[in-house]
């Protein structure tokens, strides 16, 4: 790993870290304000797939976080973009809130099949819709392959399941293109003048958070809420570099400690 420099960027995760569905985290918005304080850049990055970009601003906005569209980095962007380099024409089992994010995107006569979080989906028909069209060939474009998240009526499977099924029926891997993809934190620092040894991500998934960002070179920090469970921090190699209650105590740190 190349050497630790001065610190330049923050990495924000959303559900979970700063909000849990309609709910902010308690204390999320000041810790916000106080961090622009600092002289970082901050992008906020997110595997979730249940709404557009702007859709998830317009919430995040309703929650008083002061955020602006260009700040936030998206799976779904990251997908779209592997989509028009391949060529292809998806099968797209997206919630329908996300499908903006793919406007003008061919999708008839379906060549790939890409995957996110879409419970309304994930059934016998469609599934096996999928699962013929890899038989025959086609690419299988995971946006995220996370276990489960957390929802305000407890832990929900997320995509991952799903992806491996098919992975498993079809004798194939998935092209996986959010978090913890080495591409994806990459590409969420494209255009910020930074490298991963200057840049800190925060996040509640100790995998696809902070085991990811740490395997570029940032540091990463653990919080305690959304899908956290306890001895979380012990399922990566090396450990975060922080695990603390929530994001405010992860912006206490970042200010007191590496500014």
């Amino acid at each position: 790993m190349a050497a630790r420099r001065a610190l330049k960027a923050v990495l924000v995760d959303l559900s979970g870290t700063l909000h849990i569905e309609d709910a902010a985290v308690p204390g999320a918005q000041e810790a916000l304000k106080r961090l622009r304080g600092a002289s970082v850049i901050i992008r906020f990055v997110t595997n979730t797939t249940k709404e557009s970009k702007q859709d998830l601003l317009e919430r995040l906005r309703k929650l008083e976080f002061d955020i602006s569209e260009n700040e936030i980095f998206t799976s779904l962007t990251a997908a779209r973009s592997l989509l028009e380099q391949k060529q292809v024409r998806p099968m797209l089992l997206v919630d329908d809130r996300a499908l903006s994010d793919f406007k003008g995107i061919q999708t008839s006569d379906p060549n790939a099949v890409v995957i996110g979080l879409a419970p309304e989906q994930f059934h016998y028909q469609i599934l096996n819709q999928a699962f013929r069209l890899l038989l025959d060939g086609a690419p299988l474009i995971a946006i995220h392959k996370a276990r489960y998240y957390k929802r305000k009526d407890g832990l929900a499977l997320g995509p991952g399941p799903f992806v491996t099924a098919l992975e498993y029926a079809t004798d194939t891997k998935a092209t996986v293109v959010g978090k913890p993809e080495k591409t994806f934190f990459l590409e969420a620092l494209r255009g910020t003048g930074c490298e991963p040894e200057e840049a800190v991500m925060i996040g509640d998934d100790c995998r696809d958070d902070v085991g990811g960002a740490q395997d570029v070179g940032m540091l990463g920090i653990l919080v305690k809420t959304g899908k956290y469970r306890a001895s979380d921090e012990e399922k990566i190699n090396p450990p975060p570099y922080l695990t603390c209650e929530s994001f405010p105590h992860a912006v206490d740190h970042i200010l007191q400690h590496l500014l």
